[in-house]
């Protein structure tokens, strides 16, 4: 169904290989959790970039919000789609960027995964967290709170359970 609504917003094959590989990072990601809705996920993460059919800018996850919201999707997945852009913009990032002002930041279990796991998938291959660090230290002006969030989610989401191995 996702894959098929991709396909009718004219998503650029690239953006839904992309979709697929977050989606099959975030439930190598969700399966360290018991409680955790991989439905949601599966929806979220194959969702997420679906604002790329409209534009590639940071905007991408607002359209995408209105695209879901067209096609009946609920607020779970509307926000994993709105609050999947790096590890979460904070209301103050968000009006320097010219996005709506509020809160970009992942809340719930299921929204950070999705966005960890877009994190953690350039193009459609996986990559390292100290892959993304180097990316987002060229690329984000002003990026230490950026890195910030991001290394609190992989510890979270990730290194946590490697620790316990």
């Amino acid at each position: 169904m996702e894959i098929e609504l991709l396909e009718k917003e004219h998503t650029p094959e690239n953006v839904i290989d992309h979709c697929k590989a977050v989606y099959k990072k975030a439930m190598k990601i969700a399966a360290n959790f018991n409680d955790v809705d991989e439905d949601l996920i599966r929806k979220g993460a194959l969702l997420h970039d679906i604002g790329r059919s409209r534009t590639h800018g940071i905007t991408h996850a607002v359209e995408g919000v209105k695209i879901a919201e067209r096609y009946g999707y609920d607020e779970d997945v509307l926000n994993i789609i709105e609050r999947h852009i790096g590890a979460g913009i904070t209301e103050s990032e968000a009006e320097k960027l010219g996005l709506p002002k509020k809160s970009y930041v992942p809340q719930t279990l299921e929204e950070k995964i999705v966005a960890h796991a877009d994190n953690l998938v350039s193009g459609s291959r996986e990559v390292d967290i100290d892959f993304v660090i180097e990316k987002w230290k060229r690329t984000i002006e002003d990026s230490d709170d950026n890195i910030e969030r991001l290394v609190k989610l992989d510890n979270e989401l990730i290194k946590a359970f490697e620790e316990k191995q």
